[in-house]
């Protein structure tokens, strides 16, 4: 993760967004001029989702060397699976935009789906030069989440110039959990009902991703406020027992 050549995707687009600004009369706007560029490179995306496609669709604009998408999870069907019936959001494969340019670009799909990233490697200038990666499946565990298995003799090396860490969420902070003694739910979130978000700990709310899990940006900011007009709530009956 030291290496020179390893950015968080959204330090990646925010930073080429900003140099790409213009002021009202259309000229760019003045930039610190660090943004980071994927010309000539081969870049590798660790993780998907929109966020993952932007990295793609910006890096094939720069022109990059080539591009190569990261998945940890399986491919997803075609179809919706069966595991995701409505009215749930359908588990299924998606072509975003960046996806179809870089099939256009370098004729393939640029994502590789169960691959674990093991290990980075660097030249003698600090700067990463590849990627040691190895395959996986997910087995399933009776009354429990999946679990990820390497597959031996699948170790690989990937070329890699400039890797975008895209990484999904994966859930609350293992730390702060154990410190406040929180419970959680079957997928590792913190236990809040909906529109009380009170946890089982007395004074502790909980909202967001941590709550519901990875979710969209609009759901955060609806439980935010939610929780805020809550913790509101309980201060006030706090004080007026004090009274």
């Amino acid at each position: 993760r030291e290496f020179k050549g390893i950015h968080f995707a959204m330090e990646f687009l925010t930073k080429n967004t900003k140099a790409l600004l213009q002021d009202s009369q259309g000229r760019l706007k003045k930039h610190d001029g660090t943004y980071v560029t994927a010309r000539g490179k081969n870049v590798v995306v660790i993780g998907g989702g929109d966020t993952g496609a932007d990295c793609i669709g910006t890096s094939l604009r720069h022109g990059c060397k080539s591009i190569i998408n990261f998945e940890l999870l399986d491919k997803p069907p075609a179809d919706r699976a069966e595991d995701t019936p409505w009215p749930e959001w359908p588990r299924m494969l998606r072509t975003d935009y960046a996806h179809e340019e870089a099939i256009a670009r370098f004729g393939g799909d640029p994502r590789t789906y169960c691959i674990l990233t093991k290990e980075f490697l660097g030249d003698e200038e600090g700067n990463v030069c590849g990627i040691k990666t190895v395959l996986v499946r997910w087995e399933k565990v009776l009354g429990g989440r999946p679990k990820l298995v390497e597959l031996p003799g699948t170790e690989k090396i990937v070329p890699a110039d400039l890797v975008l860490l895209s990484m999904g969420f994966l859930g609350p902070e293992e730390s702060i959990l154990s410190q406040l003694k929180l419970e959680t739910d079957e997928r590792s979130n913190i236990a809040a009902p909906y529109g009380e978000y009170k946890t089982s700990v007395e004074g502790v709310f909980a909202a967001g991703d941590c709550r519901r899990g990875q979710s969209l940006v609009v759901w955060a900011i609806n439980e935010g406020r939610g929780a805020a007009a809550q913790i509101d709530k309980y201060l006030r009956a706090s004080m007026a027992a004090h009274i």
